[in-house]
């Protein structure tokens, strides 16, 4: 039997995404919320709850077709960036809780990753290929300042010469780019940065505690000033929310130094939906039912298609329109280059004297 579960509403919100608690599919029971008139006008806020983790592994592999890195690592669960739209927030329900205000509010930090990294590339089998930092939970959200984690990472992968890839929209990446430049330089590193919008109000309800666009801008123009290779990703792509702004990002972002860009559509799975939705009528009423329409439009007529060839870009003419429009701008403004792979022949395991040299000079 289906497990069933209905929103808690907590009230107004600060600072915060999602709009309400609600349980994870696989809990038990269904709690509901009640009203009994005391909380009228209060602003509730939350606090942010880290709680250190000790992993047994740490790097994820994936063998999606649609996603260009098939090794990972994911210094964090759950992100304080509070995005309504992050595809991250059913993982949270595999742990007892609730993608909604959960999913920003319970972190958790895998304190031994670098150890483990450092572990893992010892192994006698390992076989180097790029691995990407943030592939699901950003690496650079507000806890990364007192933890370090990602700074501990970086630090292994220049220590034995490993390419990785960083995806972020927090400015905090400038802390580490004294150790991206010098990745980059060798062609160990590149940088993704994502973009949503440029429109202060909409990134600050949609992405409540993530870097305001101009600052995004910035930490694009200073990695490609150090050298690093740096891509903007415009996801995601919401109908009738940010999607006129397509070219406008991308012309900022190019202006700024990004040298490729890439985009995804609106994804909306398990969880995602309700909560979309909700924060939709709170802050958009007066197109929520024009959005979810054209998001029904680009999915074959429902909320979601998990389709690998589909999920990313999704299907129909709403979607071919949006497809031809980022490859036109792309073309007019230098941003279709092909990626070029990162170096993996430098890399040089840990327990090898030659990459105890290596690693000294």
């Amino acid at each position: 039997m289906p497990t069933l579960y209905s929103a808690m509403s907590v009230g107004p919100l600060h600072g915060r995404g999602a709009r309400s608690n609600a349980g994870g599919r696989y809990e038990r029971f269904a709690r509901e919320a009640f009203d009994d008139g005391w909380a009228a006008g209060e602003v509730t806020r939350l606090e942010t709850i880290v709680t250190p983790e000790v992993a047994k592994s740490i790097i994820s592999t994936n063998d999606s077709p649609d996603i260009s890195f098939d090794q990972s690592i994911n210094p964090y669960r759950g992100c304080e960036h509070g995005c309504v739209y992050c595809y991250a927030r059913p993982n949270h329900a595999y742990v007892g809780l609730s993608p909604g205000l959960d999913f920003e509010t319970r972190l958790f930090a895998k304190t031994n990753a670098a150890a483990l990294l450092e572990d893992a590339f010892a192994k006698p089998g390992y076989t180097p290929k790029t691995i990407m930092l943030g592939g699901v939970t950003d690496i650079y959200q507000p806890t990364e300042r007192s933890h370090k984690i990602t700074r501990a990472l970086l630090d292994v992968m220049e220590r034995w010469r490993h390419p990785v890839a960083l995806i972020t929209k927090s400015q905090l990446i400038l802390r580490d780019i004294d150790i991206l430049a010098r990745l980059a330089e060798r062609g160990l590193a590149k940088a993704a940065i994502s973009v949503t919008t440029l429109d202060r109000r909409i990134a600050r309800v949609m992405e409540p505690r993530a870097a305001a666009p101009h600052r995004r801008i910035e930490a694009i123009r200073a990695l490609a000033d150090a050298g690093v290779p740096t891509t903007v990703m415009v996801a995601p792509i919401v109908p009738a929310i940010n999607d006129a702004e397509i070219e406008a990002i991308l012309e900022e972002c190019a202006k700024a130094g990004a040298g490729a860009a890439g985009y995804v559509v609106l994804r909306l799975p398990h969880e995602i939906k309700d909560l979309f939705r909700e924060w939709l009528h709170a802050h958009f009423p007066d197109r929520a039912a024009r959005v979810m329409a054209l998001v029904r439009a680009m999915r074959g007529g429902r909320d979601y298609d998990p389709q690998w060839s589909k999920r990313q870009k999704g299907t129909g003419v709403y979607a071919q329109l949006i497809a031809d429009r980022f490859a036109t701008a792309c073309r007019r403004l230098n941003l279709n280059k092909p990626r070029l792979p990162l170096d993996c022949t430098q890399f040089r395991n840990p327990n090898s004297a030659q990459g105890d040299l290596f690693a000294a000079s």
